[in-house]
């Protein structure tokens, strides 16, 4: 893929993911994918990611994925986003960095960095 492809690639992929459309995920993803958010655990493989993805969209009425920032290097595509959650009543925006390594046409890593004080304190409020 070259550079203009995996740019669109992301793109497509933030776009869904702002829909809460965990099955609309599957597809970008390789079976291997390793989805780590920086502050946590990593996860590993398909299954897993859309589990723990799931059970993030659960706790969301709604979120908007607003990308900043975008450059291609290889095979990596690095985003600096800002990923707004609403929770229960409440709009919470989070800065974010993101890392996605692609093969083939998926995301075969996905690495997201962020302050994990400013999660906890949008869902504990």
């Amino acid at each position: 893929m070259n550079e203009y492809e995996l740019e669109a690639l992301v793109r497509r992929f933030c776009e869904a993911f702002g829909r809460l459309d965990v099955a609309g995920l599957r597809p970008f993803f390789t079976e291997d994918v390793l989805y780590h958010n920086m502050p946590l655990d990593p996860v590993v493989g398909v299954e897993d990611t859309l589990a723990f993805i799931e059970n993030f969209f659960g706790m969301c009425r709604s979120m908007t994925v607003e990308i900043t920032h975008l450059a291609v290097s290889g095979n990596a595509v690095l985003t600096e986003r800002v990923d707004t959650f609403t929770v229960g009543e409440r709009e919470a925006p989070l800065p974010v960095m993101g890392t996605f390594e692609i093969v083939d046409g998926r995301i075969a890593a996905w690495r997201d960095y962020f302050d994990l004080g400013q999660v906890t304190a949008m869902f504990t409020a």
